[in-house]
C-alpha cells in the first residue's frame, strides 16, 4: 500500500513519514459492497478498519447511533484491548477500506511505539464518547 494514501485518514495523518511507511507495509486494502456487514456487535475484534472511501452505519442493540465516512476508523478498541465489538457496522455504499489485523497491530507496536500511543489516544477519546 502507498503510504501517501494514509494521509487522508485522520488517525494516521499527523504521523511522521517513517511511521506511515511502517503502517503501509502491514496494511491491506479491501473493497466491500453496499450492505456488507463489516463488524457485528458482540463478535471478537480481529482487525482495525479505516474507511478510505464510502459510508457506513453504526448500530447498537438494533438502534442507529452514528454514520461513518471517509477517514473514520472502526475496531481499534477491540484490536488493541482484545475485546468484543461494541456495535455493528454495515456499509451503506460501496467502500474501500484499509485494514490492519491484530497481528499487524502487534508488530506495529514493536516497530513504532508512537503509532500505538496515537491509537491508544484515539481509544480513550472513543471510550469517553460511549
Amino acid at each position: 500500500m502507498d503510504a501517501d494514501r494514509l494521509k487522508n485518514i485522520p488517525v494516521f495523518s499527523d504521523l511522521d513519514p517513517s511511521a506511515m511507511s511502517i503502517i503501509a507495509t502491514f496494511a491491506s486494502e479491501v473493497s466491500v459492497p453496499e450492505g456488507k456487514e463489516l463488524v457485528r456487535e458482540g463478535d471478537y475484534s480481529y482487525e482495525l478498519l479505516a474507511i478510505e472511501e464510502g459510508t457506513a452505519e453504526v448500530t447498537r442493540a438494533g438502534g442507529k447511533i452514528a454514520d461513518l465516512g471517509a477517514g473514520d476508523v472502526v475496531g481499534e478498541i477491540g484490536v488493541v484491548e482484545r475485546g468484543t465489538r461494541n456495535a455493528t457496522v454495515t456499509a451503506t455504499s460501496a467502500m474501500l477500506l484499509v485494514t490492519l489485523d491484530r497481528w499487524d497491530v502487534k508488530r506495529l507496536a514493536k516497530q513504532s511505539p508512537e503509532v500505538m500511543a496515537h491509537l491508544k489516544e484515539l481509544i480513550e477519546k472513543r471510550k469517553a464518547e460511549l
